[in-house]
């Protein structure tokens, strides 16, 4: 009884966790508000800072909150170990550059097509493993890939409407330029979550030190890119320009939920994942379409989403091991 309660929570957390980042996030970069938008790149930095200060509240809560016994495990992991540290710097500059993809993402499409298209990451997740971890997939993986692709080619099917739509209103973000960068974060998500667990299965060291050896690189790497991109804006209006309280949320959100979900996982089987993922995928559509009213679904939308949601059952159908351990 305890462990189907278990379940369900856990279900419950991975479509809150998935479906209100996405949409959060998609309101916030489209809200007309007075004064200036907020920077996603000082999004990404208070975010990466967020997830440090909780990954270290995390370990000293394992040490019975003894700060002579965590200042001696980040000394031994961290200061001690430079080489594995380093290690970690390889996908914590992907998952930056992912994070401020999402953002350019959710700024140019809407939360229901970014939702369905980013199930991609599946198929880079299993072409990665296969290539770098040696992992056979089974017929009906493959089947789900191939599936997969034919279901997002669907979805990104161009309409008359979505068209002219984008002819008229060009401030509500080009779909070639979020499509692209929904692609370019899939490849990175599936590179970086394999490259991170051949990491953790050569190591044994905690999941929360990991990862704050993750985002100690990924503090370093979003400020280098904050002051690249956005060095001016940062330096006339400060790095907190635009903040309000859906700000913090969607920050809150991009920082604490890896870690709830990287909590909740071991009770969350493949069909329970995949419920929570088509949970989220209906969610999102239907609060995109009634809520933010910036989409308008059509019958290829609905088929490319049905092509989605099977491919992500059919390809747990065989019961194996996730292939993209959650990075917090």
């Amino acid at each position: 009884m305890a462990s189907s309660k278990l379940k369900y929570l856990s279900l419950g957390v991975l479509v809150f966790q998935t479906t209100s980042l996405v949409l959060t996030m998609r309101y916030s970069r489209t809200l007309q508000g007075d004064g200036p938008r907020y920077l996603a790149s000082s999004a990404v930095v208070v975010a990466e800072l967020m997830k440090i200060v909780a990954c270290v509240l995390l370990v000293f809560k394992e040490h019975n909150y003894s700060v002579r016994s965590l200042n001696s495990l980040l000394r031994q992991e961290i200061v001690h170990k430079p080489t594995e540290t380093l290690k970690l710097a390889v996908p914590s500059l992907i998952y930056t550059l992912q994070n401020n993809l999402l953002y350019v993402a959710l700024s140019n499409l809407d939360a229901a097509t970014y939702q369905v298209t980013y199930q991609l990451k599946i198929l880079t997740t299993a072409l990665f493993s296969v290539s770098m971890l040696g992992r056979r997939l089974g017929v009906y993986q493959w089947l789900s890939l191939l599936i997969l692709m034919g279901g997002v080619a669907f979805v990104q099917w161009p309409s008359e409407s979505a068209v002219a739509n984008e002819k008229e209103a060009p401030s509500t973000g080009s779909q070639f330029v979020g499509v692209t960068a929904v692609l370019v974060a899939c490849c990175s998500s599936g590179f970086a979550g394999v490259y991170f667990e051949k990491i953790l299965k050569e190591t044994k060291q905690s999941v929360w030190v990991r990862n704050i050896q993750l985002g100690f690189f990924g503090l370093v790497f979003s400020l280098i890119g904050m002051l690249s991109y956005d060095g001016d804006k940062v330096g006339q209006s400060g790095m907190f320009q635009g903040y309000n309280t859906l700000t913090w949320v969607v920050v809150a959100l991009q920082a604490l939920g890896g870690l709830v979900i990287a909590a909740v996982i071991k009770y969350a089987d493949n069909i329970l994942k995949g419920f929570a993922t088509s949970l989220s995928i209906i969610l999102s559509t239907l609060i995109s379409y009634f809520w933010l009213q910036d989409f308008e679904p059509t019958s290829v939308f609905f088929l490319g989403t049905l092509l989605v949601i099977i491919a992500t059952f059919l390809y747990g159908y065989e019961g194996k091991a996730p292939l993209n351990p959650c990075r917090a």
